[in-house]
Parts: C-alpha cells; sequence; structure tokens
C-alpha cells in the first residue's frame, strides 16, 4: 500500500517538473500573426452580432409588438 502511495504522489511531481521546461520563444511573425487574427476575430463578432440583432428585430417588427 506504500508503494502505490509513493507512486501516486511522484505523478504531480513529476507533471509539474516536466511542465516548466516546455516554455520556447515564440517568433515575432507569430506574434503579429495572431494579433491580426484576433481583430479579424472581433470584427466578424461584430458583423455577427448586428445580423442578429437586425433578425430579431425585423421578427420583433413583423410580430407589430
Amino acid at each position: 500500500m506504500n508503494k502505490i502511495q509513493t507512486r501516486l504522489a511522484a505523478v504531480p511531481a513529476f507533471v509539474l517538473a516536466t511542465a516548466g521546461a516546455a516554455h520556447a520563444a515564440v517568433p515575432d511573425e507569430v506574434t503579429t500573426a495572431l494579433t491580426d487574427m484576433k481583430a479579424d476575430g472581433v470584427a466578424v463578432a461584430g458583423l455577427v452580432l448586428v445580423a442578429i440583432i437586425a433578425v430579431f428585430a425585423f421578427k420583433f417588427m413583423r410580430k407589430g409588438l
């Protein structure tokens, strides 16, 4: 039983030890591309939101409420 507890305690320690080594420098081109994609995504999300509001406004007007 003690052997199992030791192994179970070693798993989180191993995960924490290996997770720290996974950080690497990201090239500037990747950062720039991600920033551009974020701006494009916000623009598309805004257009979708406006379209949804327009559809609901049209439905609301058709009901005559």
